[in-house]
């Protein structure tokens, strides 16, 4: 986790969906920086793939300013812009149509040695069929790598037959599945904290902690995006991928080396071991709702149900709370409990590791009451950590507890940039190293047990609980922690 990561050797980057969001608000400013960062060798090329009839120089202007856009003007640097400006390439292609494509073989094949990355920020449904007519061209050889972005799927079938379509040109080592939660800074430093540290390891198991929370709140609604958010919903959009991801480092056997498929193989042992929630007990240990009109952001905002592209009788959830269970010998008795949500309160993602409180006070009844220790690994807005303790109160008096924090702000210990997650994940990419990414097992194995939650709620004719916007989601979420003695952690500002 080197701070300055080698330049990759020159390759060729091809970006379908190259004039979508993705690519305007993470993509290029990603490159941009490494860029200015020296991370991209001379003779590195970008070639952006849309159906829009745009010339090189067109594009530039575009990406110049999409760039300007998405980053703070103090990052901006004229000159770096302008080198950048020269690695970009538009090539008008339907990937839909199979006539298209000798123009992007023709503009390859003049470096025929050279690693080529073909990242499809497009529909899912796009990915097979890309990949063929990326294999017609014979543009599948050994140095090539496809990205593919979240949603792999809308189920386990669909999963599945995406990676048959794109598993029968590209070898498994070629596929990089990408979800950005892994490129971030503090999710990296979970594995540093756990297993490079000797105080924490030794304690990260049943014996010692009480439960773990995971929460991934967001302010902003569907955004525009409704068609596409009422097909997926919370669980589909959230919890199959990143969350699931985040407890997959959380949980996992330390791996004989940070790399490939050491890590990869621990955190599927973590997937095949969570307890199926099936039946009655998908009511049980969780809660969804839907957010009406309230608060967001400081501002009244609409409900879901009136928001745009929304069906009047929708049943999809943008709220959703588990409680999971993993059966092993490590966590066996330990309830794992995922919150996330549109509307919510703050913007904040954060994990909560609470150890168990102390057998026996040997301290006097008024001393005060001693709290369990909580370990807080904020995401985002702040990335950080914090060891919540107990110590003796200032005072010559008869002796009290309070509880204290040791914080680290990864801001003010480092005194530097955090890299977006997209820049950690891109250079991976460049330099063939697959260990941050999703292997297909674990796809498959996310989806297989996902989805018989999502069964059990297709067959439930229950009334879809609402809440209110800026609230942390409806009172079963609530209920569904509080009625175990513990209570969501919601210092999380």
């Amino acid at each position: 986790m080197s701070e300055e990561p080698a330049p990759a050797r020159p390759f060729d980057l091809v970006v379908f969906g190259g004039t979508g969001d993705l690519t305007q608000r993470k993509l290029l400013p990603a490159l941009y920086h490494h860029e200015r960062d020296g991370q991209l060798r001379e003779g590195s090329r970008i070639f952006a793939i849309s159906r829009q009839d745009l010339g090189d120089d067109d594009y530039r202007d575009q990406a110049d300013g999409w760039v300007r856009r998405h980053l703070p003007a103090a990052d901006i640097d004229g000159e770096v812009l302008g080198r950048f400006r020269e690695r970009l390439h538009h090539l008008q292609v339907d990937a839909t149509e199979p006539g298209d494509w000798a123009s992007l073989a023709a503009a390859l094949t003049d470096q025929p040695e050279r690693v080529r990355v073909f990242y499809l920020a497009t529909s899912p449904d796009l990915f097979g069929p890309i990949c063929q007519h990326l294999a017609e061209q014979q543009l599948n050889g050994p140095a090539s790598r496809v990205v593919l972005e979240k949603p792999i799927g809308f189920d386990l079938a669909s999963a599945k037959a995406i990676n048959d379509k794109v598993g029968a040109v590209f070898e498994e080592r070629q596929i990089f599945r990408i979800d950005h939660y892994l490129g971030k800074e503090t999710v990296q430093n979970l594995m540093v904290l756990r297993f490079a540290n000797a105080l924490f390891e030794p304690l990260w198991n049943a014996a010692a902690i009480d439960h773990v929370q995971i929460t991934v709140a967001e302010t902003i609604g569907v955004e525009g995006r409704g068609a596409y958010y009422d097909r997926s919903g919370a669980l589909r959009d959230m919890v199959q991928n990143h969350m699931l991801q985040l407890l997959c480092l959380l949980a996992m056997e330390p791996p004989v080396r940070f790399q490939e498929d050491g890590v990869r193989n621990e955190k599927l042992k973590v997937l095949r071991a969570l307890k199926p929630l099936e039946g009655d007990a998908v009511a049980k240990n969780t809660a969804r709702g839907q957010y009406r009109a309230g608060i967001g952001d400081g501002a009244q905002v609409k409900g879901y149900l009136d928001e745009e592209d929304i069906p009047a009788d929708t049943r999809t959830e943008t709220f959703v709370a588990l409680k999971l269970e993993i059966e092993n010998w490590r966590w066996a008795g330990v309830p794992f409990y995922l919150r996330t949500g549109k509307r919510l309160p703050q913007r904040a993602s954060e994990i909560v590791i609470q150890f168990r409180s102390i057998p026996h006070s040997i301290f006097h009844a008024d001393a005060g009451r001693i709290p369990p220790n909580r370990l807080v690994v904020r995401l985002q807005p702040d990335e950080g950590i914090t060891l919540q303790m107990v110590s003796k109160a200032p005072g010559a008096g008869r002796l009290r507890v309070r509880p204290t924090a040791l914080e680290l702000s990864f801001a003010e210990q480092f005194k530097v940039r955090s890299p977006d997650a997209y820049e950690r994940l891109l250079l991976d990419v460049m330099h063939g190293d697959p260990t941050l990414f999703m292997r297909r097992d674990e796809v498959e194995a996310a989806w297989s047990w996902v989805e018989s939650v999502l069964a059990a709620w297709a067959g439930s004719d229950d009334a879809m609980k609402t809440y209110t916007a800026g609230t942390w989601g409806p009172s079963t979420a609530i209920g569904l922690i509080e009625r175990d003695g513990r209570t969501w952690h919601e210092d999380t500002g």
